[in-house]
């Protein structure tokens, strides 16, 4: 299948050359060339523009950073080059409003929308793990398997209408950021009274959660291992605002939301955007007076 694909970040990079190795045609264009260049080698082409990559693809696939990103890149400049009958295929988080909209723009021009957000972190997007919330015509859905496949573990379909994978994908980072408040707090706790967290994690995570997210997600808060983030808090930060957009648009109060703006909001004040999310639980540990080791 020809693909275009957008943005090769910490996620994207690994995702193109899992399609590349899965036997596509893939275009890929990168804001910073020498991330696209590096796919070159395994058989990539190289667009110089999103329209360019777009041109010729039946599958556009992106995934960078944020709503203004695919903004400019859909409908700033690939919109206008995607044949029609052509699927874009958005697998960035992005605010519920704006996965509306390029469902509409994408049906004004001729072609098809799916959103298909994923759940999962660089690790499992190099070993081609990664969970895939999608959503969109039935027959663009059809188109896309063979891609999703290529990519993850398995693929929920939650029906026809795009942008309810969006929402998804949104009150799941908002369960796993609760999540991470909650053992921030726990952990401060039992460290205020002398206790070791990674004891307290361990006992936890046996007798009542049997997580691999509270596994994994608590032993970086315990170790406080921070860098080289898997997903970086600001755009944490990012997530649960399009939470509360979403919320707000549909009347439902998120007061431990609020709470968890607030304090990402604080560690991005101090200079942690680019840490891991899972430092939020340095806020909370510092509300504590609690030490944490410097940043960086």
């Amino acid at each position: 299948m020809k693909l275009g694909f957008l943005g090769l970040g910490v996620m994207g990079q690994p995702m193109a050359r899992n399609l590349l190795r899965a036997g596509h045609e893939v275009t890929v264009w990168n804001r910073s060339r020498e991330r696209a260049e590096a796919l070159a080698g395994e058989g990539a082409r190289v667009a110089g523009s999103p329209a360019e990559a777009a041109e010729g693809a039946e599958v556009l696939i992106t995934m960078v950073a944020d709503d203004r990103a695919v903004e400019e890149v859909v409908l700033g400049e690939a919109l206008g080059a995607l044949s029609p009958g052509a699927v874009h295929v958005a697998m960035s988080t992005i605010s519920v409003a704006l996965s509306r909209r390029l469902a509409q723009a994408h049906v004004a021009a001729g072609q098809q929308y799916v959103a298909a957000p994923v759940f999962g972190r660089p690790d499992a997007a190099a070993a081609a793990q990664l969970w895939i919330v999608a959503a969109g015509p039935s027959e663009a859905l059809e188109r896309c398997r063979p891609i999703f496949a290529a990519l993850g573990q398995g693929t929920f379909e939650l029906g026809a209408d795009a942008p309810v994978a969006h929402l998804v994908k949104l009150a799941g980072n908002f369960l796993i950021i609760s999540m991470m408040e909650a053992l921030g707090e726990a952990f401060a706790l039992v460290r205020k009274a002398g206790l070791e967290p990674g004891a307290f994690l361990e006992t936890m995570n046996r007798a009542l959660f049997k997580s691999p997210l509270y596994e994994r997600y608590g032993k970086l808060i315990v170790e406080e291992r921070y860098e080289p983030a898997g997903f970086r808090l600001r755009l944490g930060l990012k997530d649960v605002r399009l939470a509360l957009q979403a919320a707000e648009e549909l009347a439902v109060p998120m007061p431990l939301a609020s709470l968890i703006r607030d304090h990402l909001l604080a560690a991005v004040a101090r200079g942690q955007g680019e840490l891991d999310w899972s430092a939020l639980a340095r806020v909370v540990a510092e509300q504590a007076g609690l030490e944490v080791p410097a940043a960086g």
